[in-house]
């Protein structure tokens, strides 16, 4: 059985000592991917002069993410259609009406099973992380 490290320069570099994802047989496992943009920025953030969130847009992380996520898939030979299950963590569950709506136009063709959570803070000023599991 085929086992291979993912990673790729047209997502957000890890921030810790992992790959973007692991290839296990025919199935792709990612790590949690975020918003975070290619120069690690956030689409949308707003932050105090100490580096404290003040204001964000989650439609925008959400549109940001979902791109992370398509380029991992890519680079590990995957495409969004192989999305077979997908765990969603927000911030803010008040935020679920419009990240519903950004979801339900990207999968709407993929049919993944979901479970949204919500989660007291996420590892940078992110509001949304995606962890994925699709096949090859």
């Amino acid at each position: 059985m085929e086992d291979k490290i993912i990673y790729t320069t047209n997502a957000a570099k890890p921030l810790g000592s992992y790959p973007h994802a692991r290839k296990v047989g025919n199935l792709l496992f990612l790590s949690g991917i975020g918003s975070r943009g290619l120069d690690n920025s956030i689409p949308g953030l707003q932050t105090d002069d100490e580096g404290n969130k003040i204001k964000y847009d989650i439609e925008a992380e959400c549109h940001s993410v979902f791109a992370n996520v398509k380029a991992v898939l890519e680079a590990a030979g995957s495409n969004w259609k192989n999305i077979i299950d997908v765990t969603v963590f927000l911030t803010n569950m008040k935020d679920f009406p419009v990240y519903n709506k950004i979801y339900a136009d990207y999968f709407k063709d993929v049919q993944a099973c979901r479970t949204t959570v919500e989660v007291k803070s996420l590892p940078s000023l992110i509001s949304i992380e995606l962890k994925v599991i699709a096949t090859i």
